[in-house]
């Protein structure tokens, strides 16, 4: 199927809440999780189904954006607006969105669910239309915070999965000793740490000891909506800096680079609003010879589809957060359950698009919510 020449018309839309138990609670510097609760967004035009998972948290733990402002600001604002009408590409939906501020996470469901139904209506992967040169990317896992025993077992988990990176969560208190005990125990490994922006700046001499642990990087250690006091712990470490939450856009990711406060960054593409605005920040920092690698947030099949298309980009050269499926969860919304092997995690292919399809029965028993727009 090709699109028409007035382009790809939305005939409905659908957005689900859903519910998916955890096997196992994520503990991170911020809170503990112990289920994964997500708007699902559904575009449906020419007979196909665009889908997008949305990343904001119930609660602004992450950033400001929560699920309950974003579904409102969908239902009200967004969706109504759309059905009915056609658009030609992705940019005329973006552009259709740009007048509204901020909602990065809920306008990226939208720009998101649209590439994947422009991406089949074109009958092609999303991968290709994305610019993505890879079958398969490199994957890491990221491990919450736990007792150090605990942790040990846990690395070796990881790196008997094959995975190409482990990523420990720290916070103030639990750090330094644990990274011993890691370093100790696996001293070759590509091993990163994620701070969730739990320290300060006064905190500069404890994070400037974590030099002599041979980390890839340390991410986010300073507030999530910090680049500058960032740039005066990078200029003191030997260690790079890795930005995540104070990236939201590519204008954000040029004021880090400029400054110096990174020399990694981490792009989820929920949180800088969507493919396009990835794809410039993944494009800006390969200028700056720069390396990127996509973040997750414990992504259902649908969001775990999408980081692996945009991961097969040029420029992420480090390994990700998408690791299998079945660590987190027993049971997928997906009918594929996506998992990594010996470190790669192929680039879903059952059909164009995203690559996967939807566990519909199981869908239903996990929605905690449905409404449609017409």
């Amino acid at each position: 199927m090709t699109t028409s020449p007035l382009g790809l018309r939305i005939d409905s839309a659908e957005l689900r809440l859903v519910r998916l138990p955890l096997l196992t609670p994520f503990v991170i510097s911020t809170g503990t999780m112990t289920e994964k609760v997500f708007p699902l967004l559904t575009l449906r035009g020419e007979g196909l189904e665009g889908y997008a998972e949305g990343v904001m948290d119930v609660l602004p733990d992450y950033l400001e954006e929560t699920q309950g402002g974003a579904l409102d600001f969908l239902r009200q604002a967004v969706l109504p607006g759309l059905i009915g009408r056609c658009f030609s590409n992705p940019a005329e939906i973006a552009a259709e969105l740009a007048p509204w501020r901020g909602h990065r996470m809920a306008k990226a469901m939208v720009e998101m669910a649209f590439w994947d139904l422009w991406a089949k209506a074109l009958n092609q992967p999303l991968s290709a239309l994305l610019g993505g040169v890879r079958d398969a990317v490199e994957v890491g896992v990221s491990l919450g915070i736990a007792d150090i025993p605990t942790t040990l077992e846990r690395v070796e988990t990881a790196v008997a999965s094959g995975y190409r990176r482990v990523k420990l969560k720290i916070k103030r208190g639990h750090d330094l000793k644990l990274l011993e005990a890691v370093r100790g125990r696996f001293p070759d490994i590509k091993l990163t740490v994620d701070a969730n922006t739990d320290y300060r700046l006064p905190d500069l001499p404890l994070l400037a000891q974590m030099d002599r642990f041979g980390l890839d990087y340390i991410e986010q250690p300073l507030a999530f909506d910090d680049i500058h006091d960032h740039a005066k712990v990078q200029a003191r470490l030997t260690t790079a800096i890795c930005l995540d939450e104070s990236i939201r856009s590519a204008t954000d990711a040029r004021k880090a680079l400029v400054a110096e406060a990174a020399r990694v960054i981490n792009i989820k593409v929920g949180r800088v609003g969507g493919f396009a605005e990835a794809r410039a920040i993944h494009d800006l920092c390969a200028a700056f010879d720069v390396p990127v690698w996509c973040g997750g947030m414990l992504e259902s099949g649908i969001g775990r589809a999408q980081n692996i298309h945009l991961a097969s980009l040029p420029n992420f050269s480090k390994p990700g957060d998408t690791s299998s499926a079945s660590r987190y969860f027993a049971r997928d919304i997906t009918e594929q359950q996506l998992e990594s092997d010996n470190g790669l995690m192929a680039v879903p292919r059952h059909g164009p698009g995203l690559g996967v399809t939807l566990d519909r029965s199981f869908l239903d028993q996990v929605t905690g919510a449905r409404e449609d727009f017409r």
